[in-house]
């Protein structure tokens, strides 16, 4: 469902609130945002966002991850990657279909991602391969938590943009 950025500015702060948590689940970022209405654009909207963000902490950033279902089996990642070659034309690149082994050692590597930073691995998805994904995850496993916690709340913050881009018009 997308609204316009007037009918947005002029939801009562629950509704408005609820639309927002749409795209980020950080109740503190939701309200922070709302704080700032009326917007005059969406890229006033994305900018507020963005400032608001940098001032939250942990607890707020890993409420926003837990909004995210972990891609943890590999039955959910196969139907996540089954009618990638169909996908609509604003992606970014074009998804190969992604193999028995890819699935598995992606749905591994996120386990082992969990089980190391207690938070779900948290990437900017969009027009990614289940082997990029994977590269990718594999590339942030070795690093400290305090640099994952940095790393999942900047990919939150582009999927945040996103869906923001996606929810309100102009």
């Amino acid at each position: 469902m997308t609204i316009s950025l007037s009918q947005f500015n002029q939801l009562s702060p629950q509704a408005a609130k609820d639309h927002l948590l749409s795209c980020c689940t950080s109740e503190r970022w939701a309200q922070a945002v709302i704080e700032q209405r009326p917007f005059d654009s969406i890229d006033a909207l994305v900018a507020a966002s963005d400032e608001v963000w940098a001032t939250m902490g942990e607890s707020d950033f890993l409420q926003a991850f837990e909004g995210h279902p972990q891609i943890g089996n590999v039955e959910t990642l196969k139907e996540k990657y089954r009618h990638t070659l169909g996908s609509a034309s604003h992606e970014q690149s074009a998804v190969n279909s992604a193999d028995d082994a890819t699935l598995h050692a992606l749905a591994k590597g996120n386990q082992d991602y969990l089980d190391k930073f207690g938070f779900i691995f948290i990437v900017f998805a969009t027009g990614k391969s289940a082997q990029q994904m994977l590269d990718l995850l594999l590339a942030r496993l070795p690093n400290s938590r305090d640099e994952e916690l940095a790393n999942a709340a900047a990919e939150q913050n582009k999927i945040t943009q996103l869906r923001l881009s996606k929810l309100i018009t102009e």
